[in-house]
Formats: structure tokens, sequence, C-alpha cells
């Protein structure tokens, strides 16, 4: 997570780690801390990102829970702070009532400690994170009932976005789609009824973040030396060799916003050429060929996928004589056909990974198939659930951006619409991991 005001915290095997909290780096919360002249209360930290971490607080002025991230001191984490503040000073003052999901900045100030001055910012408490929802589930797709709600939270936030702020957001993936509650009714602070912490536990000694961490890292060796015994004992037939079961979501909220702006822009102010995670990253900025709002709703469809089937649409990666843009380039093609020899050339790096025919350079058999036929060989979709998504998702994965529905034009397909249907269990062939969805790396049935 890159900071996000969030139930969720990083992977339990990783950290923050001790180097970065010095001079520029991140500033030492102890619980019970207090910030804004008393207001702010730090009850437990939240989760961290490469620029700050986030604490659960207590607001004493409202009497509410809400999340704080502190920045780094250094002046470029600064810097990127003051245009968040202002990207989410935006959000908040077009959506009065708070209906948009998308996340609300409540407050923001400055507070200097050891290691320099941070910038801080109070927003909304939120949940889990849809990463969070989905590991949850095992991996498993979510039913297709779920998954959109899911969706039109989503749209309706990039429709606000886009259409009344003209911001795009850059960087949408599951991490950045945070649930309105915890999916662990323990977890939130309200729905548990935990008394805040109004001042520092006695016993906390200073550098106690640091002494946190280490002890965090001796917990984390312990519970791997269990598992590892533990596994031992279950090849060998003994406690814990049984099948996992489903999961039910039931009864767990599924409304979500939209979170993190740290990288957020303008349309007609764009300061990066390079943008998005990876997995979701649209072709046009793998090629330097501009981009708008449209590359937003590439990486919402990448979202809606991996919803859908517990595993990304790519995961590319580089190999012998070519790079993981390249193979990327691949992936996206054996889905979903040729790119169009216009837009294969329009980009300033297009000659890097194609010939002027529109051809890759380095990756010349491609084994093409369709999103349809994906989804009901590998996933076991239906063939009416996979048709009817395939129709939804198709049009977002436009090589040529213009093409591409925008959010309010999503919000009106029929997909979004039905209602009741049911979707046949999501099946993974390679279980728990991700999966490439180049056909290259399939065993595609044929015939059907």
């Amino acid at each position: 997570m890159s900071g996000s005001p969030s139930s969720s915290s990083a992977s339990e095997d990783e950290d923050e780690g001790i180097d970065s909290y010095r001079k520029g780096g991140y500033h030492a919360v102890r619980i019970g801390d207090s910030f804004s002249g008393g207001r702010y209360i730090a009850q437990r930290k939240l989760g961290w990102g490469e620029f700050s971490t986030v604490w659960l607080a207590y607001d004493t002025r409202s009497s509410e829970f809400v999340a704080l991230k502190i920045q780094k001191s250094a002046p470029q984490f600064a810097q990127a702070a003051l245009h968040e503040i202002e990207v989410l000073s935006a959000i908040a003052d077009g959506d009065t009532s708070n209906s948009k999901y998308v996340v609300r900045l409540i407050d923001h100030f400055k507070h200097t400690g050891p290691n320099g001055q941070h910038s801080c910012m109070v927003l909304e408490f939120l949940g889990d994170s849809l990463l969070r929802l989905v590991k949850y589930n095992r991996y498993k797709g979510l039913e297709l009932d779920k998954v959109r709600e899911i969706c039109k939270c989503i749209l309706i936030g990039l429709d606000y976005l886009h259409r009344e702020l003209g911001i795009i957001h850059t960087d949408l993936k599951l991490e950045n789609v945070l649930l309105l509650s915890t999916i662990n009714a323990t977890k939130d602070p309200i729905r548990s009824g935990t008394p805040p912490i109004l001042e520092r536990p006695e016993g906390i000694p200073k550098g106690g973040a640091t002494m946190n961490i280490i002890e965090k890292k001796l917990k984390q060796r312990a519970r791997r030396a269990a598992a590892r015994i533990s596994g031992r004992r279950s090849s060998m037939g003994g406690v814990g060799g049984g099948a996992k079961t489903n999961r039910s979501l039931d009864g767990i909220d599924l409304k979500c916003k939209v979170v993190d702006f740290g990288s957020a822009c303008w349309a007609d102010k764009q300061f990066a050429q390079e943008i998005q995670t990876r997995q979701y990253r649209s072709p046009e900025v793998i090629l330097q060929s501009g981009y708008s709002f449209s590359a937003d709703m590439w990486s919402f469809a990448c979202i809606a996928f991996e919803l859908a089937t517990g595993e990304m649409m790519f995961t590319p990666k580089g190999g012998q004589g070519f790079s993981e843009d390249e193979d990327h380039l691949a992936m996206m093609m054996e889905l979903l056909g040729k790119i169009p020899r216009k837009i294969a050339n329009g980009g300033a790096r297009s000659k890097d990974y194609f010939d002027r025919y529109g051809d890759l350079k380095r990756i010349r058999r491609l084994k093409y198939g369709s999103l349809e036929k994906l989804l009901i060989d590998k996933f076991r979709f239906s063939e009416i659930d996979a048709l009817e998504f395939a129709k939804f998702l198709c049009p977002l994965l436009d090589f040529e951006p213009e093409n591409r529905p925008t959010a309010q034009q999503c919000l009106q397909h029929p997909w979004l619409n039905i209602k009741g249907q049911n979707q046949t269990e999501v099946k993974s062939e390679s279980g728990m991991e991700k999966v490439n969805v180049g056909m290259r790396n399939l065993q595609v049935k044929a015939g059907k």
C-alpha cells in the first residue's frame, strides 16, 4: 500500500524497517502520541508506504477515529505531500455530501520531530483494501454480483474524478481501493466498541516505534518457523492436512472508495510519463504515446478481471532477449488481438518494441486467444457469464484509448445491472498462484 488510510497494513512479513527512521525519513510514533496541538491521538499503526506511515488516530474534537498519514520529512517528500493535499482538497471541496466513493481529506498540518518537519494528512478511516479482500477469499473469484457492486463504486468515483474534476488517478489497483469497513469487525474501532487511548500507556520507552519493529521481526521469524513445522506435519498426513473450505463474503459491506492520490494529476497538468503499477499499465503508457482518463479505465478493467477470477490479467516478466515491457505487449495481443499498426508505431518508444509493420521485434510467435475463451476454459465461467463479462471488459481494453468508454458510459452498461445470475464457481488450474494470461503460458482447450 502507498500510505493509504486503511486498516490493512503491508504484508505481515514486511515492515518499513528501522533504517528510514532518520533525518529526512519517517517520524517515530508511539501509541498515545498527540498531534496538532493535542487534537489527534495515535492509537495503532495501520500501514506504511515508501513516503509515509499511516496511523489510526482519535480526533478529540469530533470524537471520531481517523487515519493520520505522516510523510517523511525530506524536501522531496514534503513537495509530494503538498501536491497530494492540493488534489485531495479539490476532491473534498467538490463532494460536500461525501457520496462520490473517493477518500475524504479532513485536515492537514505540519508536525516537527527529531527527524525534521513532517507534512501530515488526516483522512477518514476506511477498511481493508480489495487486495486484502481477494486474499481473504483465498484468491478465488468473487461472485459476479459482488464484483458488480464493487465496480459501481469505483466507476462513480472515477466519473467524479474524470468528468467533474479533470483528475487522472494514474495508479488504480486493488491496493488503492478500500472497503468502507473492515472485513474483521474486531479490527474496526467503531464496530468493536474499542475505547480510544487518550494518553501514552505506561511502560512505552522512547524509541518505542523502533523497538516495536524489532519485536515484530522476531515474532515473524517465530511464526514462519511454526508454519514450516506445521507444513511438515501436514505433508506427513498429520494436523492441518484437510482441504481449505470456501470463505463466505456474506455480511461484508462491499461499498468502497478510491484512495491514494500521491501520483494523481490534472489532465492538463501532467508531470510524469511513466505512470501506473506494472500489471495495471496501459499500452499507451508503455509506448509513451500520451495518456488521459482512458488510462485509468484500462486499469479499472484489470481490477474487475482480478476480482472476478482471483488472478491478475497480466503479470509480465523479462526473458532471454526481451524486456518486461515487450512481454507485457505480447500478452496484451495474445489476449486482445494484434495492436493496430498506427498505435504500435505511434509512441516515443515504439521503435524499441515494434518493427515498421507493427510486429514485435523479439517475440515473434504469438498464440492468439480471447478473453471469453479464457474465462470459460481456465476460470470455469458459464458461457453466458463469460460472454456478458467479456462484453463489459473488452471495450475498456481497446488499444485505441479514444475508443474506450468513459466511467459515465460504463455505469450505463447492461452488465452492471444484471441481477441474480449464478456464477459457476471459479476454479483456477494454478491454485493460489498469480497467472500470466498470455496464451503462451496457458494450456487453452481447443474446440469450445
